[in-house]
């Protein structure tokens, strides 16, 4: 008897693997190589947060927590929402995860079944695009236009793709690779048409402190929308608290859907750790000066870092207006960011990620992390500069 196949099934062998890693993981551990392809600051966590963990795991909080996130954690989170977006947001609303990443898995696997149409607004960080395929969904781009001031949203386009056979819109704001970040104006009428037509929308928020406009947070869909609308954000704790290795995130989602994100986790990851809840805790409590003062130290590195790279010729960047990286591309490089990306690692020993990483609309373009300090951002464009010269020879 011939043995059936031992594979996976049809929509996991179709899944795309991370172009990003398949750059870093040929590069990663060289001392020859500056790093900018992964979405991280190079600064560890503030003191006072991995003390907050240190204290929890001293005192033996090493144990199972709530499905749901500790109570003190939720009600902490829905208060700093409800501050931050003028609007309430009651504990009912709120779910800790494992990670944001976790979040939109969560969050996906709650609305989103087999066969359903998602239309997704790209580039857009892989794990958004590729969550909805792993549960079996047919997805559909929409994808920003790049122009001289920055990337925009064709909302024609974007409303007309949203027909009544779709099931949900994921939509990135501010979006990664690109900054883009969604108009005041364009929020109202994407809200309106998911309502007629009883699409969620699912948003992932996990930049909204890191926009470079007008107050305090990124424009959101929080302050519109009613408690029981189809809206589920997915935020996390990992770029506006420098806590990327601590995988802690959370959802805002209809009070009717609670319940269900219980046991969605429970079957997931049970629950998130204890002693990170409390890091967490002591993050979100902390001083709102200290998210501000991130964002301008962003902002100083996103100037600097465009700056730069317009100086060079043949190098086209666009103004992010949020998130940390600049999403740019290189005259006469050719459209395989991919090939171009693992150039730049061998000959220049610049690490970037490729823009195709981010779907057919970012093929050839690169994407550079700036939250770094700007010395390493200097000595970024000196390789880059450096290799465009060699190649025009």
């Amino acid at each position: 008897m011939t043995p059936h196949p031992a594979i996976a099934r049809p929509q996991v062998l179709s899944l795309r693997g991370s172009k990003i890693r398949e750059v870093a993981n040929a590069a990663m551990g060289r001392p020859d190589v500056l790093p900018f392809w992964f979405g991280e600051s190079d600064q560890p966590t503030a003191e006072p947060i991995r003390q907050a963990a240190i204290v929890a795991l001293q005192e033996g909080r090493t144990f199972y927590s709530h499905n749901l996130g500790q109570p003190a954690l939720r009600a902490a989170t829905a208060a700093y929402l409800s501050r931050l977006h003028g609007c309430a947001i009651g504990e009912a609303r709120l779910a800790i995860t494992n990670s944001g990443v976790s979040a939109l898995m969560i969050a996906a696997q709650a609305v989103v079944s087999p066969g359903d149409r998602v239309v997704v607004v790209d580039p857009v960080w892989p794990n958004v695009a590729e969550i909805p395929r792993i549960l079996g969904a047919e997805v559909i781009h929409v994808s920003l236009r790049p122009g001289p001031e920055g990337f925009s949203l064709d909302l024609d386009e974007l409303l007309d793709a949203l027909t009544p056979d779709t099931r949900a819109l994921f939509l990135n704001s501010p979006n990664n690779p690109t900054g883009w970040t969604i108009g005041p104006e364009q929020r109202q009428p994407i809200l309106e048409r998911c309502r007629e037509l009883g699409v969620w929308l699912v948003t992932d928020d996990v930049y909204e402190r890191l926009y470079f406009g007008e107050g305090a947070s990124a424009p959101s869909f929080l302050p519109l929308a009613a408690p029981e609308d189809r809206l589920i954000s997915a935020n996390s704790f990992s770029k506006a608290w420098r806590m990327t290795g601590w995988r802690l995130g959370w959802l805002v989602a209809p009070p009717t859907l609670r319940e269900r994100l219980g046991v969605l986790l429970e079957y997931n990851t049970s629950c998130a750790p204890d002693f990170v809840q409390v890091a967490a805790l002591s993050a979100i409590e902390g001083s709102e000066a200290d998210v501000e003062a991130l964002r301008d130290e962003l902002a100083a590195a996103r100037d600097h870092l465009i700056a730069g790279l317009r100086a060079i010729p043949g190098v086209t960047a666009p103004q992010p207006a949020g998130a940390i990286y600049a999403f740019f591309r290189l005259a006469g490089e050719g459209a395989d960011s991919v090939a171009l990306a693992k150039r730049l690692v061998n000959e220049a020993g610049l690490g970037l990620a490729p823009g195709a990483a981010f779907g057919d609309g970012g093929e050839g373009w690169l994407r550079w992390c700036f939250a770094a300090e700007q010395s390493r951002l200097d000595e970024g464009l000196a390789r880059l500069g450096a290799y465009l010269k060699r190649q025009a020879v």
